[in-house]
C-alpha cells in the first residue's frame, strides 16, 4: 500500500511539473522613444545601417525619474489586483540595473506594489540572463508548492554613452509575469539545456552606470551559445526544427536573433519549415523594434510581441534562447495554451504609439540628468513623469519613491 501511495504521489508530481508556466505577462517603457533615423544623421551614419543593418526603428528614452524598480512596478501594476497581491508568495527579479548594492529590488518592489508582507523575494544578476534564472527557480518553487503564485520581473536600463558604438543599442523597460500551476499562456517544459563560459564581452564594473563591450566577440559568443545549446536540447530530447511553431531570442539589438536563426536554418527538412521560423521571428521582434534593448526582458518581450500576432495554436512549441554576457545561456521551450489569447494585454500597442518623440539634443539632455552614485541630496524631474510609479530622487542617502494614484 505503501508503494502505491509513494507512485500515485509521484505521478501527480510528475504531471504537476509538465503543467507549470506563464499566467500573466505585460510589459511597460518609457512614454519618450528616439527615432532611430534621427540619431543615425545626427551621427552622421546611413539611416539604414540602424532600421536595417542592427534592425531598430525606435528608441526608449527613459527619463531621469525612472529606475529598475519603478520600470518594474510600473509593468506588474497593470497584472496585479488585491486577490492576486495577498497570493504571490516569491517574488524574483532579475535586473543588471540595482539600485544598491545590498538592498534587493525586489523589496523596494514588493512595497510598492503593496504585496502581503509573507511573500519572500530576492534580486538576480547575471547580465540579461536573470529572469530566466527566475523562470527556473519559478518552476522549482511551485512544484513543491502548487497553489504557488510568483511574480517575476525583468526591468533594465539600457545605457552604453552618447556616441559610443554601443549608443544604437540602448533602450529600457520591464516585463512582468505571474507563474504558476495550470497556466493560462504558455506550459514550460523542464527540460532545457545551459551553458556557461568566463568570458568578458559584456561587463560594468562598479564605478560606471555605463556599460563596455567588444560588440564583434559578444554577437559571436552570442550565434556560438545558441547553437551549442541548441545542438544540446536536441540531443536530449530527439526534437529538431521540424518541431518549433516558432524560435525567440534575447534581442540586444534585432539583427543578431535573426543572424542567431538563419546560422541554423539549413537543418531545416524543408523550404516551407525555415519559412515559417523566420515569419515567426518577425513577429517576434516588432516590439523591440520599437523599444531597444530591454536586457534582462528583452527574450520576454520578443515572447509578448509573437503571442500578440496571434499566430499560434494551442499546443504549438516555442524555443525560447535566452543569453546574458559573461556569459550564461539556456535554451528551452515552452508550449501554447488554449485561450492564450484571452490573457493578453492589448493595450500594449497603443501605449507605444502613445509615445512622444524627442529629438537628439533632449535624449541627450535626459541622458545626462541621471542621478549618479552621490552621498548628496538629489530630485528628478519626477513632476512630468505621466507614469504611476517614479523615482522622486534621493534624500539622506535614500532613494524616494512615489506613485500616482488613479
Amino acid at each position: 500500500m505503501l508503494e502505491l501511495l509513494e507512485l500515485v504521489q509521484r505521478k501527480n508530481w510528475e504531471a504537476l511539473i509538465l503543467n507549470i508556466g506563464i499566467d500573466k505577462i505585460s510589459f511597460f517603457t518609457s512614454d519618450l522613444y528616439l527615432p532611430m533615423d534621427d540619431l543615425a544623421k545626427a551621427r552622421k551614419e546611413d539611416p539604414n545601417k540602424y532600421l536595417i543593418g542592427i534592425g531598430q526603428s525606435k528608441q526608449a528614452v527613459i527619463r531621469n525619474s525612472q529606475d529598475a524598480v519603478t520600470l518594474a512596478a510600473n509593468a506588474a501594476w497593470q497584472i496585479l489586483d488585491e486577490k492576486e497581491r495577498q497570493s504571490i508568495d516569491l517574488i524574483l527579479f532579475g535586473t543588471e540595473s540595482g539600485v544598491d548594492n545590498s538592498k534587493s529590488a525586489a523589496v523596494y518592489l514588493q512595497s510598492l506594489l503593496g504585496i502581503n508582507a509573507q511573500a519572500s523575494g530576492v534580486e538576480l544578476k547575471q547580465a540579461c540572463f536573470g529572469l530566466t534564472a527566475g523562470i527556473q527557480l519559478a518552476m522549482g518553487h511551485i512544484a513543491l508548492h502548487p497553489k504557488s503564485r510568483v511574480l517575476l520581473v525583468g526591468a533594465d536600463i539600457a545605457r552604453y554613452g552618447i556616441k559610443t558604438a554601443g549608443e544604437p543599442t540602448q533602450g529600457g523597460g520591464a516585463v512582468a509575469m505571474i507563474m504558476s500551476a495550470n497556466p493560462r499562456i504558455l506550459k514550460i517544459n523542464p527540460e532545457s539545456a545551459h551553458l556557461t563560459k568566463d568570458i568578458m564581452d559584456f561587463w560594468r564594473p562598479l564605478y560606471r552606470s555605463e556599460a563596455l563591450v567588444d560588440g564583434h566577440y559578444s554577437s559571436q559568443e552570442f550565434i556560438d551559445f545558441f547553437q551549442s545549446t541548441f545542438q544540446q536540447y536536441s540531443a536530449k530530447t530527439g526534437q529538431g526544427l521540424n518541431d518549433f511553431a516558432a524560435l525567440i531570442f534575447h534581442l540586444p539589438y534585432t539583427k543578431m536573433g535573426l543572424k542567431a536563426l538563419r546560422s541554423v536554418l539549413e537543418e531545416a527538412p524543408d523550404d516551407q519549415i525555415a519559412e515559417g521560423l523566420l515569419a515567426r521571428f518577425e513577429d517576434s521582434r516588432q516590439l523591440n523594434r520599437e523599444v531597444g534593448n530591454l536586457y534582462t526582458g528583452s527574450l520576454y518581450l520578443s515572447l509578448l510581441s509573437l503571442l500578440q500576432a496571434r499566430s499560434l495554436r494551442e499546443g504549438d512549441q516555442i524555443g525560447l534562447f535566452s543569453y546574458g554576457s559573461g556569459a550564461e545561456g539556456e535554451f528551452y521551450t515552452g508550449e501554447v495554451v488554449q485561450g492564450y489569447e484571452r490573457m493578453l494585454d492589448t493595450s500594449v500597442s497603443e501605449q507605444l504609439r502613445q509615445r512622444k518623440p524627442v529629438s537628439v539634443t533632449e535624449y541627450e539632455e535626459i541622458y545626462r540628468s541621471f542621478m549618479a552614485a552621490q552621498p548628496s541630496d538629489f530630485v528628478t524631474d519626477y513632476q512630468n513623469d505621466p507614469a504611476r510609479f517614479a523615482l522622486k530622487g534621493q534624500k539622506d542617502q535614500q532613494r524616494q519613491y512615489v506613485e500616482r494614484k488613479d
